[in-house]
């Protein structure tokens, strides 16, 4: 009878497009969300957990790949015949949320939620499936208070996460003011209307120039292709190019400039009243253009949002990965949304919100050395004899109960020196010895591990005398000695 072959070893490897995350990522993710949370919760914002599951109906309009439509989530079908999927966004189940809850919740609903979201892309470098999302919403208010709220808020969360002012600016457009152009337009094919705003979403790139160029007959991109135009006259072509190079420091100007990008336009007129209210109410508030700015350049999202449109950007510059400088470039983004909710209910709810990309606000951070340093570990007690582990047990029990961070070495204590290249491994800053001669003498040995690092490193004979990384203390005193030198490597 033939040997039956072995099932193949599962390969150890994350799935494509996902990634693991330890200590020192996860400590930086809580702690920023943690500060975010409390900016939201100083606002009056409640916080809100849903399920990571909705069902595909609910989630609606899904973010699919260009490549691959109808992929853009991950679904899979119940016993019962319907269709489930991870959540893509957290604004599609605060819309069911809403719905479903709404005799029971104040009006308006002001709630943050924090949590992955999944998206069934193709990943790509610095692109994954599963990623952190961080938003703040105001459902049941068609004030543009709200939206002017929103803006601080996003401000203060910015510079309370470490960014500090001048380092970010956030940009307001509105999607009416968008309408208004495009009004001014005469354009009837839907088709025509889709291949403009694609067009305007290109300017950051390309340019006055180039959006000129592909409003019309088509252009050249930098790879020498050839790229068909929208096919418009420069009539046609001018009340978006104003619209775009409106842009000044001062609102005033900008709002003054996008009046006469679309003339009579009354949807127009009504979104640059909407963006003026904003910059009066932000300016009330103490917000200027060193943090807020209304910029009709802002067009990402347009053809999501029914009103209102933010967008936080950071201005310093990074190497890129042929080491060319760049802006970092957008870290969150929102806006007004008025017909979301209307799916459930069949009225209309005026809503709106910002997503912070935390993940990408973290690589920001990173970027400019204000995290990503080494995060200390715990304190180890040694075993110098394992049948004293009781003994261990209670001196790590007296650290953690004087609010230090402290284990136990749990490996085999046979041989010493691997308990200080583990606790080396952990960037543990202090070990604790406590050996039979200790014991019988009531004291405890407390070893500077960050000192002695740069003592092994440079120090001459003198200087390691003079200065040593060991101390033997009465037991009584082993908390204080330990907290005196965490203290000093603050």
């Amino acid at each position: 009878m033939a040997k039956q072959k072995k099932a193949p070893r599962p390969k150890a490897q994350t799935p494509k497009g996902f990634r693991d995350y330890f200590g020192p990522e996860v400590t930086e993710r809580a702690e920023m969300l943690n500060t975010i949370a409390g900016v939201y919760h100083q606002y009056g914002f409640d916080a809100l957990e849903s399920s990571g599951v909705e069902t595909v109906e609910a989630l609606g309009k899904f973010l699919p790949d260009v490549d691959r439509p109808n992929e853009g989530v991950f679904a899979w079908q119940d016993e019962d015949d319907s269709w489930m999927a991870l959540r893509y966004d957290l604004t599609a189940p605060l819309a069911r949320v809403y719905a479903q809850h709404r005799n029971d919740l104040p009006l308006p609903y002001r709630r943050y939620a924090m949590g992955p979201v999944w998206r069934n892309e193709k990943p790509g470098p610095g692109r994954y499936r599963q990623f952190y999302q961080c938003d703040a919403d105001t459902v049941g208010s068609g004030s543009v208070a709200a939206d002017a709220e929103i803006c601080a808020m996003l401000a203060d969360t910015l510079e309370k996460v470490g960014i500090p002012r001048g380092d970010y600016l956030i940009r307001v457009n509105n999607r009416k003011v968008l309408n208004g152009v495009l009004e001014c337009m005469g354009l009837d094919d839907d088709a025509q209307r889709d291949a403009v705003l694609r067009t305007i979403d290109k300017f950051d790139k390309v340019g006055e120039a180039g959006v000129r160029e592909l409003l019309g007959k088509g252009r050249l991109d930098a790879s020498g292709a050839y790229i068909d135009g929208v096919g418009l006259s420069d009539a046609q072509a001018e009340p978006v190019v104003a619209f775009l190079t409106s842009g000044r420091l001062e609102a005033a100007e900008t709002l003054a400039n996008l009046r006469a990008a679309f003339g009579a336009s009354t949807v127009g007129e009504e979104g640059v009243a909407e963006l003026e209210q904003i910059a009066e109410l932000l300016a009330a508030q103490g917000y200027g253009p060193d943090r807020i700015i209304i910029d009709p350049s802002v067009v990402r999202g347009l053809g999501y949002y029914t009103g209102p449109v933010f967008e936080a950007e950071l201005t310093f510059e990074i190497l890129d990965e042929k080491g060319r400088k760049r802006q970092f470039g957008s870290v969150a983004g929102g806006g007004r949304y008025d017909d979301l909710v209307k799916r459930f209910t069949g009225q209309a709810v005026p809503a709106t919100g910002v997503s912070i990309g935390v993940d990408r606000l973290l690589a920001a951070l990173r970027e400019k050395g204000r995290i990503g340093g080494s995060v200390q570990g715990p304190v180890v007690v040694t075993v110098m004899d394992r049948d004293r582990m009781g003994d261990y047990q209670a001196m790590v029990a007296e650290l953690r109960q004087a609010g230090l961070r402290a284990e136990v070495y749990l490996g085999n204590p046979k041989n010493f020196g691997n308990q200080l290249k583990y606790a080396d491994k952990r960037e543990s800053p202090v070990a604790v010895i406590e050996g039979g001669d200790e014991k019988d003498k009531g004291v405890v040995q407390i070893k500077d591990l960050i000192l002695g690092a740069k003592l092994a490193e440079d120090a001459s004979l003198e200087e390691w005398k003079d200065h040593p990384s060991q101390y033997e203390v009465p037991r009584d005193q082993m908390v204080a000695k330990v907290q005196e030198i965490l203290d000093l490597h603050k």
